[in-house]
């Protein structure tokens, strides 16, 4: 049966001028559709007023006074938000899982003159949309990983091919993390819900060319407290890899500058290190917490690297094929990673990689 003019299914999400999304803000905030605009119908504490009321009296006595709240947050998101949307404005609404909250809204802008949708099924069908293409897509795609061991430039190297007219996909851009025990992103800003990462990286990988390479840092299966899809960690195991050789004073040089702020708050600096716990001798640990206390990041991060991140590394790199081919760089300004980016896309040896 097919579906109802004002009710439209996942392959039609393109085809409107705005998104609206009838969720709580607390729903919103875990996860939306990309581009997604948040006009609760109910806010958090009126959807959770108006489910306890449902359980404990009853639909009608819920709807009662559900009904009140969100014929005024819709008239409130229209005045505010909508007035001035001319007739021939097409906006898509969804809610969990394209029932009461979404319905009542695409409803209201109908009866305006809007030619509103209902989107089928809701977040929920978007969702399992989401985790099907987290399977489907990666495969489909040629991969090219920069390798090497912390402080060799490969996020600034990935960011130079992307000047240089690559595909490139910043995996730890949409982590909102390093993928280290100090990986967090600068200023207490947080990382995306599991659900909201695996939202942005499929918006990412749709919008990547088959045809054409991806460039992307090699990561361990978990970047902070977000995980990559299983099929998409097989896919850059397999993947040819560049592997980056950088002198190491250039490397902490790097690391210096990358994790400053971290000295902005020796105390908290110091509690971050306790993750080390157990794995470092607690005389070493000892010494590091000295040194964030006393603002020396020099000597911190130089053995930081040596003790902790390089040993790492060379464990990750013994259970790892043969890399496609080293590239050697003796500093990491810009300059020379913009040389280093032309250098991997000029080479011919690419077009002889297998997928």
């Amino acid at each position: 049966m097919a579906a109802k003019p004002d009710i439209v299914t996942l392959d039609q999400l393109d085809a409107f001028d705005a998104r609206i999304d009838a969720r709580s803000p607390a729903e919103f905030a875990e996860d939306h559709v990309p581009g997604a605009i948040n006009c609760p119908v109910l806010d958090n504490d009126e959807r959770r007023i108006v489910g306890t009321l449902y359980k404990q009296r009853g639909p009608f006595e819920a709807r009662r006074l559900g009904g009140v709240w969100v014929a005024r947050n819709i008239a409130r998101h229209v005045e505010t938000l909508w007035q001035g949307q001319p007739a021939h404005w097409r906006p898509l609404v969804y809610c969990w899982r394209g029932g009461q909250r979404s319905g009542a809204f695409v409803l209201w802008l109908r009866q305006i003159g809007w030619a509103a949708a209902q989107l089928q099924g809701g977040y929920k069908a978007y969702r399992r949309w989401v985790v099907e293409q987290l399977d489907a897509l990666p495969p489909r795609l040629g991969w090219r990983v920069l390798a090497g061991p912390t402080g060799s430039g490969k996020t600034r190297l990935l960011h130079a091919l992307a000047a240089a007219g690559a595909q490139v996909l910043d995996l730890e851009g949409l982590a909102r993390h390093r993928g280290s025990i100090l990986g967090a992103w600068p200023d207490g800003q947080p990382q995306p819900s599991q659900k909201a990462f695996d939202t942005a990286l499929v918006d990412a990988l749709r919008r990547l060319d088959p045809a054409q390479p991806v460039w992307v840092e090699a990561e361990s299966r978990k970047i902070g407290q977000v995980q990559l899809p299983a099929v998409l960690t097989l896919a850059l195991q397999q993947a040819p890899r560049v592997q980056l050789e950088v002198p190491f004073a250039a490397r902490l040089a790097l690391v210096l500058q990358d994790y400053a702020w971290l000295g902005r708050d020796p105390q908290a600096l110091a509690r971050r290190l306790m993750a080390l716990r157990g794995l470092q001798a607690n005389d070493t640990l000892a010494r590091w917490q000295d040194w964030a206390l006393a603002g020396n990041l020099t000597d911190l991060f130089a053995e930081l690297m040596t003790h902790h991140y390089d040993p790492l590394y060379r464990r990750a790199q013994a259970r790892a094929a043969a890399p496609w081919r080293v590239l050697p760089l003796e500093g990491l300004d810009p300059a020379g990673l913009g040389r280093a980016a032309a250098e991997l896309l000029d080479d011919a040896g690419m077009s002889g990689c297998v997928r």
